[in-house]
């Protein structure tokens, strides 16, 4: 179990609102899928559910077996029973071990995307990236739990209300900073040096009605294969981003298309509409924590609500509410994708640049082309391509254009 299974109870539930970057994780396409990309992707979703699995136990275990009090009792000692240097020191213990059992399954992640040649990076950049990758989980953590049982201790009755709040606050904040804090720290961006195709994209973006901040190329090849492309931030920080490994391998009518599909998440204002979905389900979350802590001192498992070895049980609640919407999540997704693709039908002269983009980047990112309807309906946030590319060729035929051929 790695950190991220801890730190998610305080992070982005929904990607799009710091990036849409849809093209890499479901790119599916109409042609049969090989079996090495079958493979590699039954793989994938079998080492995330066994993530998630051994974070949720050793989680559960913390709270059932009283570990989670010794490990309170200790953070107080070393931090010389100072309640906010103990809370920081338990969140630390608890990132520390999290992340030392799931050791196992980070690096077989890593030597997955190795075996399947989707990976240029070496080991020694992948375990820089993951002591970066923990030290930004423990410092946007601490700032929510720091917060999160400040709040419980001031206003017992209505935390969960005022956390909300401030948990959405920075939840806005972490999407505007994002692309000019966060991302910088694992990749490498620069201004885009192609004139001609900055200007397409820029204009592409202002028939879209939006302003962005400049176009910048991506150096994802210097840990990646695999091809993508964002409308990333908000307000002053919106810029597009788009990967060498798109830049170097696709036409420019192929790239506008994608970032046509990226404008229309703008157009049909998704980005508000996620936060507002959000919201919805964050204070019905924090309600369902409010309940459960109240619960759980009731029972005398903890002496009060502000006693931080109660933070695996806010996890645990957690967790269990990310699974059971999970599904609907993913379905509000994928209408939200639909639309967007719509948008892009629209926006560009012809759609074969569309599905051409659309077989590459699924040949290249090594996609499942044509999952399970199941699969489809429990983890996949974006239409199989397959349906994508039926959706354009449809869209073509309705206009009275020419039906580009599958490839």
């Amino acid at each position: 179990m790695s950190f991220r299974f801890l730190s998610a109870i305080f992070q982005d539930r929904s990607a799009i609102l710091l990036t849409d970057m849809g093209f890499v994780s479901n790119t599916t396409s109409a042609p049969s899928d090989s079996p090495e990309a079958r493979r590699y992707n039954r793989i994938r979703r079998w080492l995330g559910m066994a993530d998630f699995l051994v974070g949720l136990l050793f989680m559960i275990i913390l709270v059932t077996t009283g570990w989670s009090a010794w490990l309170r009792d200790l953070a107080y000692l070393w931090g010389f029973q100072n309640y906010t240097l103990a809370l920081f020191l338990y969140l630390l213990l608890l990132l520390t071990i999290g992340k030392a059992l799931g050791a196992g399954l980070d690096y077989y992640g890593f030597r997955l995307e190795r075996e399947f040649q989707l990976s240029n990076q070496r080991l020694r950049a992948w375990i820089w990236d993951e002591v970066k990758g923990f030290l930004v989980g423990l410092v946007l953590a601490a700032i929510v739990v720091e917060l999160l049982y400040f709040t419980i201790r001031q206003s017992p009755q209505h935390w969960w209300l005022i956390m909300w709040a401030l948990f959405m606050g920075l939840f806005i904040m972490l999407a505007q900073l994002a692309p000019v804090i966060l991302f910088p720290i694992f990749y490498k961006f620069e201004p885009l040096d192609n004139d001609d195709l900055r200007r397409r994209l820029v204009l592409l973006s202002e028939r879209a009605g939006t302003r962005v901040r400049g176009v910048y190329r991506w150096r994802l090849s210097e840990k990646s294969k695999k091809a993508n492309a964002a409308l990333t931030g908000l307000g002053n920080t919106r810029r597009i981003i788009l990967a060498d490994t798109l830049l170097d391998h696709y036409a420019p009518e192929e790239i506008e298309a994608v970032l046509a599909h990226e404008l229309g998440h703008h157009v049909h204002r998704h980005i508000l509409k996620s936060i507002l979905v959000q919201a919805a389900i964050t204070v019905a979350g924090f309600w369902a924590a409010n309940w459960v802590l109240h619960y759980a001192v009731d029972q005398h498992l903890f002496e009060e609500l502000s006693d931080f070895a109660n933070l695996p049980l806010l996890v645990v609640v957690s967790a269990v509410l990310s699974v059971l919407l999970m599904p609907a999540m993913n379905a509000y997704s994928r209408f939200n994708e639909r639309q967007a693709d719509r948008y892009a039908f629209e926006s560009i002269a012809s759609l074969e640049p569309f599905i051409s983009a659309m077989n590459k980047l699924a040949r290249q990112n090594l996609a499942e082309r044509t999952p399970s309807k199941w699969i489809e309906l429990l983890f996949h946030s974006h239409p199989a391509i397959s349906k994508r590319v039926a959706a354009a060729e449809a869209w073509s035929r309705a206009q009275g254009a020419a039906t580009p051929s599958s490839r």
